[in-house]
């Protein structure tokens, strides 16, 4: 029988400071547990915010892209705009963003300064660091209710902007992030997508996009802050590879930055707070090899902490939402 309700997780741990908790027992077979015990698991997740399952034994990818697909809402999403390469396991199954273990990956929403992004984040841990490397996550709506009002106010007014520079050279390039290194084709997507693009006279894409940084959630109407605003800003790199990268590309031409929504630039102030709240509100658990995690995109954010040794985590992008289904405070105009 499948159950549907969260009453039905007996063994969910609820511990301060860590997401909730299920052990499972999968009996070898991890994609009919997860079919049989989908609208459990999926209830759990709307209350929670996320649910990290242990006692799969998640060891190799077909099995993991099984139960990916058992627990999402129709086809899994393909990762377009990333700001960082993946590893194409399957159809819509990636590893983690490509990112220096031995640097923050600070919380963020995934897909969010995108029209179309992920509702649920699904991740596999195959193979488990020796320290570190964790998959943490933040509630949006408390980071919200705790972040400065008046900083609040002007970002719903405003929302914010996300600036890119693609090279071939650091974070994803323009084949990469549009699937395709065709400029006819990467200016449709871009006119699609409500995205200003240039290309510069050394041939790399300078873009630019206007989002909404607190949003609605489509299911529960709840306000989250919703965006990459502190992670993806100069201010949160660490300092020797900020020097190095406004030397080298200079202060427009960094691979990524952000800034308030009329344009104005972000003072290293705004991004620590906002880095501090969600430190505040951050729920963290070690990774242990065969664990899934289910996150809710739009609610929760998530981080990779530093690691040392191998570490094997596999990604999906399920349950497909359009920036309009979620009331943004500022309106997107598509060309």
């Amino acid at each position: 029988m499948t159950h549907s309700s969260p009453a039905f997780l007996p063994d969910l741990e609820q511990t301060p400071g860590r997401p909730p908790l299920l052990h499972a027992k999968s009996v070898g077979d991890p994609a009919s547990w997860a079919a049989e015990h989908r609208g459990a698991l999926r209830a759990a997740v709307a209350e929670h915010g996320s649910l990290l399952v242990r006692g799969l034994g998640l060891t190799e990818p077909t099995a993991t892209e099984d139960v990916f697909r058992h627990l999402s809402s129709g086809r899994l999403m393909a990762d377009r705009e990333p700001f960082a390469p993946r590893r194409s396991y399957a159809d819509g199954v990636y590893s983690s963003s490509k990112w220096p273990p031995n640097q923050q990956m600070c919380m963020h929403h995934e897909l969010s300064y995108a029209l179309e992004f992920p509702g649920l984040l699904l991740f596999a841990c195959l193979v488990a660091p020796e320290t570190g490397g964790a998959t943490a996550v933040a509630d949006g709506p408390s980071v919200l209710r705790a972040l400065p009002a008046e900083l609040v106010e002007r970002f719903e007014r405003e929302g914010w902007l996300l600036t890119r520079t693609y090279n071939d050279e650091i974070g994803a390039s323009v084949a990469e992030a549009f699937g395709t290194d065709d400029r006819a084709t990467v200016e449709r997507y871009c006119r699609t997508n409500a995205i200003e693009f240039a290309w510069q006279d050394d041939g790399s894409l300078h873009t630019r996009q206007h989002r909404s940084a607190v949003v609605h959630h489509p299911v529960s109407g709840r306000r989250c802050w919703f965006n990459q605003i502190a992670f993806l800003n100069e201010w949160t790199m660490d300092p020797e590879v900020r020097e190095y990268l406004v030397d080298y590309y200079g202060a427009d031409g960094l691979p990524f930055n952000t800034r308030f929504g009329n344009g104005d630039p972000l003072d290293e102030d705004i991004v620590r707070t906002v880095n501090e709240v969600y430190e505040a509100h951050t729920l963290r658990e070690p990774w242990h090899s065969g664990d899934l995690l289910l996150v809710d995109n739009i609610r929760t954010a998530h981080s990779r902490e530093p690691f040392d040794g191998p570490r094997e985590v596999l990604a999906a992008l399920g349950d497909s939402v359009r920036l309009t289904d979620c009331a943004p405070t500022i309106e997107v105009r598509i060309a």
